[in-house]
């Protein structure tokens, strides 16, 4: 009786022993994960597609990743988690989403901090921009590059000429501390929901107006539903391409060293792309219906300078972020 016992267990164990080796084997021939949460037409998407063909490419086959959008992998909180875990590899991730870890990436989205797209690409080499991409090691996560999105305006069901207009909206905002200080300054009701959600609440009106930028906006075609384009040009909307800590540091010299070569490549080309989209997308965007505001931006502007002093003063590394900046 106890020798059978004791042939079972062992059967039991070496069973179990060849069911994790198979699962380990089946894992590495496995495609490595890439998640943001922006849809297909979006240019992070565009960057994400070239970080996985090109990595493809450059390692022989031995490295392919599967790209998945528009959350498919969670939201980015729970995505984060994932590549703490090293369960996902890749990640294109907001710079608002980051900052819920690292706080001085809400340097970014200091209003009134860039004129353009191409201004804040250039930001992007900064050395605070760079500091803040170090700083996610402590986070579980290995900061490699920027990607960017148009610069953000506001789209609404009635025009918005000045922040007058915005009293007592609601307005999609960003989930952020910044966003939301940003938005009440002007008198509007930040309110945070999913891409896929807002299309349907301005429809039925639970939603006045939308922060967007026009990668966005041209992809979903929100403005199918509010159609009043304010150009209000108040931030800029970038994100970090990240890699999972515990991954990168399982890597040989060699693999980090074309990892980073393939992320650079596709960092350079994602500027330009951004660059040339936010000119095209607002061409797509009027002539798709939306109908462009003339709006008094100075007002803007003055509520944006309080907003960035606040920020400025409590962080010394958003200090210097938007001194290098204005530098440039």
């Amino acid at each position: 009786m106890r020798k059978g016992l004791i042939r079972a267990l062992r059967s039991a164990t070496t069973a179990g022993l060849c069911a994790l080796a198979f699962g380990a084997t089946s894992a590495s021939a496995q495609a490595l994960k890439l998640g943001h949460i922006t849809p297909p037409s979006h240019v992070w998407h565009q960057v994400s597609e070239k970080i996985a063909t090109d990595l493809e490419k450059t390692s022989g086959g031995k490295m392919k990743i599967a790209v998945s959008p528009l959350q498919k992998l969670g939201n980015e909180a729970q995505m984060i988690n994932l590549m703490q875990a090293g369960a996902m590899q890749f990640g294109v991730f907001t710079v608002g989403g980051l900052s819920n870890r690292e706080e001085s990436f809400l340097a970014w989205s200091l209003p009134y901090t860039f004129r353009d797209v191409e201004h804040a690409t250039r930001a992007a080499s900064s050395p605070a921009a760079r500091e803040m991409l170090k700083r996610l090691e402590a986070h579980g996560m290995v900061g490699l590059g920027y990607a960017f999105a148009g610069m953000r305006h506001v789209l609404s069901l009635e025009p918005v000429k000045s922040p007058k207009d915005l009293a007592n909206k609601k307005i999609r905002s960003f989930p952020s501390p910044i966003y939301n200080d940003w938005w009440t300054a002007n008198g509007a009701a930040p309110t945070a929901l999913p891409l896929s959600e807002v299309a349907p609440s301005l429809t039925t009106r639970l939603l006045d107006a939308v922060d967007v930028d026009l990668d966005a906006l041209v992809g979903l075609k929100f403005h199918q539903q509010a159609p009043n384009l304010t150009l209000t040009n108040h931030m800029a909307f970038p994100a970090a391409i990240v890699v999972s800590k515990k991954w990168w540091d399982a890597r040989s010299d060699t693999e980090r060293d074309m990892i980073r070569k393939v992320i650079a490549d596709a960092e350079a080309w994602g500027y330009k792309a951004a660059i040339e989209a936010d000119k095209s997308n607002l061409d797509k965007a009027k002539a798709d219906g939306a109908k462009v505001i003339d709006a008094d931006i100075k007002a803007f502007q003055a509520v944006g300078g309080g907003v960035r002093d606040k920020y400025t003063a409590r962080n010394p590394l958003i200090a210097d972020f938007y001194k290098q900046a204005q530098d440039l």
